[in-house]
């Protein structure tokens, strides 16, 4: 199949910007890992429940809604607006909750604390909203553009170009938040050193209170566009483990990483299924960037974009 990649150059290019698009949206759930693990050094093992709970949140209010005849655009609006502010609630309130009696506490604590709150959150989402699969129409048809695919070539997805530029905004204003607004250099600081920064006023808890509140808002986003190409179901929540590859190969606590494993990841996967995937008998798209992160931890460990770890002694 290799040498598709030489008769039909168009049609290996489509393959691999549909995987960058795809890579685009895997970028935005390892985003909310990173984001907490900067400041924090939590690794967030229920960033995938948080992602499966914000997207049932909003299509059982949006279904509930619609059912009373509301107006689509008008129950849209308001449903994403109650999810948004549930999800920044939720995320605070783990902060005070859980994780803040736990300061201080050996690390492996938090991440152990973390894995009860996945089977917490999913269970919470379980018991609000029942466990049936949901289907989630967000009004974007995934159909192949047909201009553009007569322009160029290319037959990508609507679906996949739409929700591709709306994780790449999210995704590029949490990264200048981090690096413009005051609040965004505080989390920076924090993220160095968390007493060099309490020492110089910077509020610790409040700190942490807003990443977990920005980790609910992202985790709406995620499992909006993830529900409506997979539908609203349990599965959900294994993006996490999607999430893996992408955090290992672009950096646990880099923001620049997330965005950039995610592009490997999705153009890879994509071009492995495709071209290399006949070799290995097929279905090799959901091992393949896990054994491409497996080389990156034997020769690059902290990732494209990590911190390299120095143990002084």
């Amino acid at each position: 199949m290799l040498d598709v990649i030489f008769t039909d150059p168009i049609f290996a290019i489509e393959v691999i910007t549909s995987g960058l698009l795809s890579g685009i949206m895997y970028s935005l759930v390892a985003l909310g890992f990173a984001l907490i693990f900067k400041a924090s050094g939590i690794f967030n093992f229920a960033q995938g429940a948080f992602v499966l709970f914000a997207a049932l949140t909003f299509v059982s209010l949006l279904e509930m809604a619609l059912g009373a005849g509301w107006n689509w655009g008008l129950a849209f609006v308001l449903c994403l607006l109650a999810a948004l502010a549930g999800m920044i609630a939720y995320g605070i309130a783990v902060e005070r909750i859980v994780l803040r009696p736990l300061v201080n506490q050996p690390l492996i604590i938090l991440f152990m604390a973390t894995i009860g709150l996945t089977f917490f959150t999913e269970g919470f989402a379980q018991t609000l909203w029942g466990s049936q699969v949901h289907p989630l129409d967000l009004k974007i048809p995934d159909e192949p553009w047909q201009e553009l695919g007569e322009a160029t070539g290319l037959y990508l997805s609507y679906f996949e170009i739409i929700a591709a530029v709306i994780a790449g905004v999210l995704v590029a204003g949490i990264a200048l938040f981090f690096n413009k607004t005051r609040v965004g250099r505080a989390l920076r600081a924090v993220s160095d050193d968390h007493q060099a920064a309490m020492s110089v006023g910077i509020p610790l808890q409040h700190i942490w209170a807003i990443t977990w509140a920005a980790a609910g808002i992202i985790a709406l986003v995620a499992g909006m566009l993830w529900g409506a190409k997979l539908g609203v179901q349990f599965s959900l929540s294994l993006l996490a483990l999607k999430a893996l590859p992408v955090l290992i190969i672009g950096g646990l606590d880099s923001i620049t990483g997330a965005i950039v494993g995610g592009l490997i990841v999705g153009a890879s996967e994509k071009f492995a299924e495709v071209f290399i995937g006949s070799y290995f008998g097929g279905a090799i798209e959901n091992w393949f960037p896990y054994m491409l992160a497996t080389v990156f931890l034997l020769f690059r460990p902290q990732g494209l974009f990590g911190e390299k770890i120095i143990d002084r002694v």
